[in-house]
């Protein structure tokens, strides 16, 4: 090096995110089947349109395991052996895991981003505070419009 030059290093490269990246951790219906077998899908489906249950399936992602969680574009990575013919069954329970319990991180989201008022655990958990009530558009600290605009 001259000396005029910077010394910089590449930013890592990430093709996925999985939710454990997202939260800093991994979940405990992420690593034990035990811990999902008292979820009843039905009763945790709202309406009778189990359609967007069905929809979701297991996957693999990076060789493991994995549910896809739609709320904040990441998988969720499953670390236990899964029965012979639950796949589907499994990854939805620990997806509606994910979801009930408010560690989806487009459930952190929705404080500060839902324009309308909704259930921030969604319709699926009775009594869920309602977020998306107060929704103003963000600004930047000093910034302002440009006339004419």
């Amino acid at each position: 090096m001259s000396g005029h030059e910077l010394a910089y290093s590449e930013p890592d490269k990430v093709r996925s995110i999985d939710a454990e990246y997202l939260a800093g951790k991994r979940f405990p219906y992420q690593e034990d089947i035990a811990l999902l077998e008292d979820i009843d899908l039905l009763a945790l489906t709202p309406g009778d349109d189990l359609n967007w249950l069905e929809d979701v399936t297991l996957l693999v992602e990076d060789g493991m395991p994995a549910v896809f969680d739609r709320y904040s574009n990441s998988f969720l990575k499953i670390y236990f052996p899964i029965p012979e013919g639950r796949g589907d069954e499994i990854a939805r329970k620990v997806l509606m895991a994910h979801l009930t319990s408010g560690n989806s991180y487009g459930i952190h989201l929705k404080e500060i981003h839902c324009k309308f008022p909704q259930p921030e655990l969604g319709p699926w958990v009775a009594g869920s505070r309602t977020v998306g009530t107060d929704w103003h558009p963000p600004a930047l600290e000093g910034w302002e419009r440009p006339s004419g605009h």
